[in-house]
């Protein structure tokens, strides 16, 4: 799910496009928009407080096969809860799990992991080491 819920909605919908059959599904509840509290705690452990309101979009599927799927994603992203929902029942099913991983999860990921691994070199790239750095007044 941490993939899904990290992954822009148009490369989820292209990885979802890539299923060789279209899942046939229900919907429990309909993909909807609502606000949630978002919490932190002062110091990170100290007293709660309200940080403010974030948009938040969730869906629920049911397959022909009876697995239900779960999706909860930040933003008015409709689709995507729906792509999120379906990519989650299909996980629970043993038979199409190991091809939401082929198809949709493992291209995900890579993709997310390359991501990462330019940002963090980008980051690098500006790293001040000031322990080597000399001071001039000796």
């Amino acid at each position: 799910m941490a993939v899904l819920a990290q992954t822009r909605p148009e490369d989820l919908a292209k990885a979802y496009s890539s299923l060789p059959v279209a899942p046939d599904y229900d919907f429990v509840r309909p993909p909807e928009t609502g606000l949630v509290m978002v919490r932190g705690r002062t110091g990170g452990s100290g007293q709660p407080f309200n940080l403010g309101e974030a948009t938040v979009t969730r869906c629920v599927v049911r397959l022909a096969g009876g697995q239900t799927g779960h999706a909860y994603v930040l933003g008015r992203h409709k689709t995507k809860a729906v792509h999120a929902a379906v990519c989650d029942a299909l996980w629970q099913c043993e038979t199409s799990r190991p091809l939401v991983m082929a198809s949709v999860l493992q291209p995900l990921k890579t993709r997310q992991e390359a991501e990462a691994a330019r940002l963090a070199a980008e980051t690098a790239a500006t790293k001040v080491d000031f322990f080597t750095m000399v001071r001039g007044d000796d």
